[in-house]
């Protein structure tokens, strides 16, 4: 599952990087994976959303529905 999620984490970062943000893979363990946003969405105030709105919900559709995703700063 680790590998299903990198590969979906890869072309989630090709949206972010286009704004000029990107994201950090700090770990995954079973179905929890803690990210860190960096560039301009390091700073953005909807960094949360985009976390759980769009990061976690891309994954729980392409991936497992149990996924969770945590931010860490």
């Amino acid at each position: 599952m680790e590998q299903k999620i990198r590969a979906k984490l890869e072309q989630t970062r090709e949206m972010l990087q286009a704004d000029g943000g990107d994201l950090e893979i700090v770990s995954i363990k079973g179905t929890t994976v803690q990210l860190r946003l960096t560039g301009a969405c390091g700073g953005c105030p909807h960094a949360t959303m985009t976390i759980k709105q769009g990061i976690e919900r891309i994954l729980r559709q392409d991936v497992d529905p149990n996924i969770i995703v945590e931010q860490v700063k």
